[in-house]
């Protein structure tokens, strides 16, 4: 797989897990919706997010990120999970907000890297849901709940 792959890969992942949420939630889900954020009421722009409920109650970023060959943290790709915090931050709390993983687990860490990613970034999330799907299994688990 080479990296030319990775939009096409993760639009596939994209669509499962709209899917998902559309079995689950048993109400219309779209991709890629542009709603205005921002601090400011009068100088909001606009952000695509990658799934949003038809009916504006559900926000969802997906990242499908795995470990490094060698089985490290992709250090990049986590920040780009950050930024998708700090855009799901920015709508209003009438949203429920999940960030969902790739399922990617790490023996040598015993731990996914959802699980990593909670574990050391928690403190940022606020009602943010961090939640990881397998597609070989159509599961999804929610590693955290709004504290």
């Amino acid at each position: 797989m080479s990296n030319k792959d990775n939009p096409i890969i993760g639009a596939e992942f994209q669509e499962q897990v709209r899917k998902w949420f559309e079995d689950h939630y048993d109400k219309p889900f779209v991709s890629e919706k542009k709603i205005a954020i921002g601090i400011y009421p009068d100088n909001k722009k606009d952000h695509k997010f990658d799934i949003i409920a038809e009916d504006e109650t559900v926000a969802i970023e997906c990242k499908r990120y795995t470990w490094t060959v060698a089985g490290n943290v992709p250090s990049a790709k986590m920040g780009f999970t950050n930024e998708a915090t700090l855009y799901l931050s920015l709508l209003p709390n009438t949203y429920e907000k999940y960030i969902v993983m790739l399922y990617s687990y790490n023996a040598k860490r015993g731990e996914t890297l959802a699980e990593y990613y909670y574990r050391t970034n928690n403190h940022l999330l606020g009602e943010i849901k961090i939640a990881e799907y397998n597609p070989e299994t159509n599961e999804l688990r929610v590693i955290s709940e709004a504290v």
